[in-house]
């Protein structure tokens, strides 16, 4: 990503170094947890992340460099408590996005979408085979990852305006799961319409392959 110039937020390994600015100018390379064990209560802020139900959490940040990078990057301690000590729970965080916009709230509610890309990543594994390709190159991988994106997508919104929920399903369709068996069930009965009213159709094209006789 550096060596790329792209933006990120990513996590940072609690003993991995960094330099901060002292009082006179000069750098001091400390690792991050030590950086965090000598926060005071007043340097975290507590902001509200609302997931499933709202959870509190208190983020300090501060401006350091990188040992062997060159400019500023921006480290964001976030805890489940007011200070160090108290905390059970603490992630470290870095991005190289611009200091005015990486504030604490910024660092929350942002790494806080990684979730939705996992949602993601279940359901189209799960449910659209996105791991279950057999290609050998990579034009043939873009094009499968392609098929099921557009696919996920047209289910998903199906779901969000209640496409499917109007005609093919009698229950709520509360997981993506149950939204891909109302739109399979859809597909089915379009398909078996289309069979009954086209049969010399799909005669023709299973004699084209060997498989009717005439």
């Amino acid at each position: 990503m550096e060596n790329r110039q792209l933006k990120y937020l990513g996590g940072r390994a609690k003993n991995r170094k960094v330099k901060i600015e002292k009082q006179d100018k000069s750098l001091a390379e400390i690792r991050v947890n030590k950086w965090a064990e000598s926060l005071s209560d007043e340097a975290s802020t507590q902001i509200e992340v609302k997931l499933d139900k709202a959870k509190h959490l208190w983020v300090a940040t501060r401006q350091v460099e990188l040992p062997g990078q060159s400019g500023k990057r921006t480290i964001a301690i976030v805890m489940n408590a007011k200070n160090f000590n108290d905390a059970s729970d603490i992630d470290y965080f870095i991005t190289n996005v611009e200091s005015e916009t990486a504030t604490g709230e910024w660092f929350v509610k942002t790494y806080s979408h990684r979730n939705w890309v996992e949602v993601f990543y279940r359901e189209a594994k799960g449910w659209l085979g996105l791991k279950e390709y057999q290609v050998r190159n990579t034009r043939s991988l873009m094009r499968l990852f392609i098929l099921v994106f557009c696919a996920y997508t047209f289910i998903l919104w199906h779901t969000l305006t209640g496409g499917l929920r109007r005609k093919w399903a009698t229950k709520p369709l509360n997981t993506f799961a149950e939204a891909l068996s109302a739109f399979q069930t859809a597909i089915s009965y379009r398909f078996v319409l289309w069979l009954n009213q086209n049969w010399d159709v799909f005669a023709a094209y299973k004699k084209s392959l060997g498989f009717v006789r005439s």
